[in-house]
């Protein structure tokens, strides 16, 4: 008789399951563990956003906060080491950030004068999951305030929402 060299179908059948358990465990811990690990890069950029605004703010004062999320990036050509900005391209955020979405996430920031002000007193800067539930849960939001809100629906978050932090 000849001694039978491999694996039997029973054998390779056993082992196709244990992959499949195993995965089917995994898969979901690992959507979950990327869906914080971009709403943690969010909080991180709606703060990058704030220290942005405040700069921009501070280096030109006869503008204010800037008009939009882009004028506070720029092109990596544009903002060349040594280079200082402009209010339409101040350099104070990287070019992914000021493009708008990062993470998983789409970003906004818009100045604006409150009262009889000249200059943009006021701003308020949004992050919202492009797809809820699977780059992200959580919206956020963010004004001169410089505290950051969320909600738990994805919403971008007001001030209104302070109840939730």
């Amino acid at each position: 008789m000849k001694k039978q060299k491999g694996f039997s179908l029973i054998e390779l059948l056993i082992v196709v399951a244990i992959i499949l358990i195993i995965a089917a465990i995994a898969i979901p811990n690992l959507l979950r563990s990327r869906m914080a690990a971009n709403e943690a890069s969010a909080v991180g950029s709606m703060r990058s956003i704030n220290t942005a605004e405040v700069t921009y703010a501070s280096a030109y004062p006869d503008t204010g906060y800037s008009l939009t999320l882009a004028s506070l990036g720029g092109t990596s050509a544009a903002c060349v080491a040594g280079t200082s900005g402009t209010p339409a391209t101040a350099c104070l955020l990287d070019p992914v950030l000021s493009a708008g979405q990062k993470s998983g996430y789409l970003f906004t920031a818009v100045g604006s004068q409150l009262g009889a002000s000249t200059t943009n007193n006021v701003f308020k800067s949004t992050g919202v999951p492009l797809g809820i539930g699977s780059t992200g849960q959580r919206g956020f939001g963010s004004d001169q305030s410089g505290v950051i809100h969320y909600t738990l629906s994805g919403a971008a978050a007001t001030v209104a929402d302070s109840a939730l932090q």
